[in-house]
């Protein structure tokens, strides 16, 4: 078989509210969770469970989710800060209003 290369670059991908939506989505998982265990005596009948430990598990996970998403978004910010600040020194060192290339 013949090795696939791409015809074209892959796009950039998609920034959006990220820490809203793995929230967003943490908070359904534990709302499901929560919704469930009461009837978890009739899931245990049907031999279901695992469909309250799922839900559990996925806000678990969502958890996780969150810290690192939020840890991510910081990283982001402070490397455009960082590149704002190192862009305006090499403007003020050369006097000029254009950004130099190195």
């Amino acid at each position: 078989m013949a090795k696939w290369t791409p015809k074209h670059e892959a796009p950039e991908p998609l920034e959006g509210p990220v820490v809203a939506t793995i929230t967003g989505g943490t908070i359904i998982w534990f709302v499901l969770f929560l919704v469930q265990v009461p009837f978890y005596g009739w899931f245990d009948d049907r031999d279901l469970t695992w469909w309250v430990w799922t839900c559990l598990a996925g806000a678990g996970l969502g958890l996780i989710g969150i810290w690192y998403v939020r840890g991510r978004d910081a990283a982001l910010k402070r490397h455009a800060a960082a590149q704002a600040a190192e862009a305006e020194a090499a403007t003020a060192g050369t006097g000029t209003t254009e950004p130099r290339t190195p």
